[in-house]
């Protein structure tokens, strides 16, 4: 992997992005759960720069998240770290090294993630001394969030696809 300025810069603004915009969603509440905002940056960055850059970018903005503004919290911080992850790495997988359409690889990036949180939940809650059902912990994650993963099957592959028509170089994509 070569690192370049443009992947750096373009991480930093998905960061940004991811801490942003969900403030802005939590100035109407506590909808976090319900529209899922802090995922569509992440999954835009795996789309655009790639999975690697995604990811670091995902895990990278959890941290910064709870540092800054005190969400997510723990446990959920923890849940989040993976999940949030994945799904950067996930969108740049498909996308960009398996070259399957934006549709496609938009629902296996969000199954993916939402597998990597149930293993996450499954894994840790006993760690963490908590006496939750992963089963019911993924089902409710699932319900409430179904606004959000509306929003994302809308919003992302229709903001890929406009960069792709505008000739926006979405970096490897169209190299190989």
């Amino acid at each position: 992997m070569k690192t370049n300025t443009r992947s750096l810069t373009l991480s930093a603004l998905f960061i940004a992005l991811g801490i942003l915009v969900p403030q802005v969603f939590h100035l109407f509440g506590g909808t976090g759960p319900v529209f899922l905002p802090m995922h569509i940056p992440v999954l835009l960055a795996g789309f655009i720069i790639g999975g690697r850059y995604a990811a670091i970018a995902g895990f990278a903005t959890v941290i910064l998240s709870s540092l800054l503004t005190g969400m997510p919290q723990p446990p959920v911080l923890y849940f989040m770290l993976v999940e949030v992850t994945v799904y950067g790495l996930a969108a740049g997988l498909f996308y960009k090294k398996m070259k399957l359409n934006v549709f496609v690889s938009l629902i296996l990036a969000m199954l993916t993630g939402r597998a990597a949180l149930a293993m996450t939940v499954f894994t840790l809650q006993p760690l963490l001394g908590l006496k939750l059902s992963p089963a019911i912990y993924m089902t409710g994650a699932i319900m409430n969030g179904i606004p959000g993963i509306a929003i994302q099957l809308l919003l992302i592959p229709f903001l890929v696809l406009s960069l792709e028509k505008a000739g926006v170089h979405l970096s490897e994509r169209k190299a190989g």
